[in-house]
């Protein structure tokens, strides 16, 4: 122990404010930051270029740590690989919490989505807390890893589309970049030969790839979100006519002859995205319509809308799904037809 580790134990001893303070500090800190880097992203600043510089900053960090953080630790320098770690652990904490509202607009809570989301709200709780991060992560190098592989492919899922990506290109783009960041924590502090860290480092990519393909559905395609949806009699000047609410009665719907279906949907500028409505009776599939691809930019959302015409309508419980050409649930739609 240092003289100035010494004399702060000794100034700390019996006053349980600064144990508290030493304690939640740094967390309380890196929360504050983190709220501020939130603000920072609702405010409408580049989006972009905040995002790609905290992910090259992040995977900068975790490359020399994984390289150098044994000689250094070897040759007593345990307090530059303390700050870099802490640094790293901050960095992760900034990147989740700057896309989480991308993600969340992106989520729908009755979908399977919201998995995701979940994740990704712990991840940033989980740096925020300097003590469980100490407890839970810092010991694990394997979960380390993996977080970082989490950040990446978060940040460069949100960041790809804002550059006109579609979302599915991006979905995959960001896994298989997430995955070859990881070739320093392959290497094992260089354990490994770079010829057999790149090989194994390749595998985890298309790994990587396969898993953002069949696993897409639990992945919310942010930046895209439903800004208004809802059912009602027919469109006019692109805006529905006679809304209906939470339930309208069959008997309504054959005297329109037809019920629509409207939705705003948001995308950032540049992006060209094919989308679809799918329409399901207590949930049994009836109808998958193709729309016109949403093109994106437009402050009101672009609005585009399917109907269905059935001289008998059924009673039950209906809902209509808003997808990507790859199945990719952007928002949905739910409303009853009562007899």
């Amino acid at each position: 122990m240092t003289t100035g580790e010494a004399a702060w134990r000794r100034l700390v001893d019996g006053r349980p404010g600064l144990l508290w303070i030493e304690r939640w500090g740094l967390s309380l800190t890196s929360l504050v930051l983190g709220l501020l880097v939130l603000f920072v992203f609702r405010r409408g600043l580049p989006h972009v270029g905040w995002i790609v510089g905290y992910v090259l900053l992040l995977w900068a960090l975790f490359a020399v740590l994984r390289e150098l953080g044994e000689p250094l630790a070897a040759h007593g320098r345990r307090r530059i690989v303390g700050a870099g770690e802490y640094a790293v652990q901050t960095l992760h904490h900034n990147v989740l919490l700057f896309v989480l509202p991308a993600y969340y607009a992106a989520t729908t809570l009755t979908s399977i989505n919201v998995i995701f989301l979940g994740v990704l709200v712990g991840g940033a709780v989980l740096t925020a807390v300097d003590p469980w991060y100490r407890r839970l992560v810092a010991p694990r190098p394997w979960l380390s890893d993996a977080l970082l592989g989490f950040s990446m492919f978060a940040a460069l899922n949100v960041a790809l589309p804002l550059v006109g990506v579609r979302p599915i290109l991006a979905l995959e783009s960001s896994a298989m970049l997430a995955a070859l960041a990881l070739l320093p924590a392959v290497r094992r502090h260089g354990h490994l030969p770079w010829r057999r860290a790149l090989a194994r480092t390749a595998a985890c990519v298309a790994v990587a790839a396969l898993a953002a393909w069949f696993g897409r559905a639990l992945v919310p395609p942010a930046p895209l979100f439903v800004a208004r949806a809802v059912a009602a009699r027919t469109v006019e000047h692109l805006e529905p006519v006679d809304v209906v609410g939470r339930s309208v009665s069959a008997g309504t719907i054959a005297g329109w002859g037809e019920l629509t279906a409207y939705t705003s949907i948001y995308a950032p500028g540049g992006l060209r995205q094919e989308i679809a409505h799918v329409w399901t009776r207590d949930g049994a599939v009836i109808a998958r319509i193709p729309l016109a691809p949403v093109r994106g930019g437009r402050e009101e959302g672009f609005r585009t809308w399917s109907r269905r015409r059935d001289p008998r309508p059924v009673a039950g419980r209906y809902r209509v799904d808003v997808v990507t050409a790859s199945n990719q649930l952007i928002g949905r739609l739910r409303f009853t037809v009562t007899p």
